[in-house]
């Protein structure tokens, strides 16, 4: 089986001031979402709406307040709500770890409800131009999980080839590399999928399901690999905390997909 090459999480370092590698995969992940975004505000129907570069930056600037705040807050009250009630003063402690997607997810459409609210758009408007942008930014994230040896997967049988052992697991047990996998599903092919869909004219609001539908069901299949967090395990119906996040997700995807193809979003 392979072992995790130990990458240290320190891409540099300049004195007292050290970057992480995962610190650098935000910032790819937002670079990737302004050139992607910034791309798709130039084509129809978005460029005759008036989407500009400067409205792109303005946006980015509410989806990254978004990510933060709420992937924080969604760990917080996710899987550690016992903890942090009893220790209020780490919820801040973002540098000691905890980012939950599904927060961050629900921090963002606050922060796309906003946007749209004060540009006077349609939420939806917004969300179709954001979706496709996303997927990119959630592959980076996913390396940056890697690198850090972090969320590792179950137990594999060693004759995979792609088995890999995780010392930080405090053990030697091959393993699914589940970071990978879920680099490949929610992000490359998630990011494709929904990319040349959105090429084409859909109906306002049938990208954003798309996109909320195509990772409920990425992520939920991902999570049958990923080792379940050791102080949550497995929950009702042998399904993951993840996972369970993943089902409202799926059923409004699929709502809000089909509401669209009714034009049931139109402007």
């Amino acid at each position: 089986m392979l072992i995790h090459p130990q990458f240290d999480p320190i891409a540099l370092s300049l004195g007292p001031l050290k970057v992480h590698w995962y610190g650098l995969t935000y910032l790819v992940a937002f670079a990737a979402f302004y050139g992607l975004a910034v791309s798709r505000a130039r084509r129809e129907p978005f460029a005759s709406r008036g989407w500009t570069t400067q409205a792109v930056e303005d946006l980015l600037f509410f989806g990254v307040l978004g990510v933060v705040l709420g992937g924080r807050l969604g760990y917080v009250l996710f899987y550690k709500p016992g903890h942090y009630l009893a220790h209020p003063q780490e919820i801040l402690a973002v540098w000691q770890g905890g980012m939950a997607f599904h927060g961050g997810l629900l921090g963002v459409i606050a922060a796309l409800a906003l946007y749209a609210r004060r540009q006077g758009r349609h939420f939806f408007e917004v969300a179709d131009l954001v979706a496709p942008c996303v997927p990119v930014g959630l592959a980076a994230g996913r390396i940056g999980n890697f690198i850090n040896g972090e969320l590792w997967g179950r137990a594999a049988d060693a004759s995979l080839p792609w088995a890999m052992a995780f010392p930080q697991s405090g053990t030697m047990m091959p393993r699914h590399p589940s970071q990978l996998y879920q680099f490949g599903l929610e992000g490359i092919t998630l990011f494709l999928l929904l990319w040349l869909y959105a090429r084409r004219p859909r109906p306002q609001g049938a990208v954003a399901g798309a996109f909320l539908l195509g990772y409920g069901v990425f992520r939920f299949v991902a999570e049958y690999f990923r080792e379940p967090d050791s102080f949550l395990g497995i929950l009702a119906l042998n399904l993951s905390m993840g996972q369970w996040l993943c089902v409202p997700m799926i059923l409004g995807g699929a709502l809000i997909w089909v509401a669209a193809k009714k034009n049931a979003f139109r402007s």
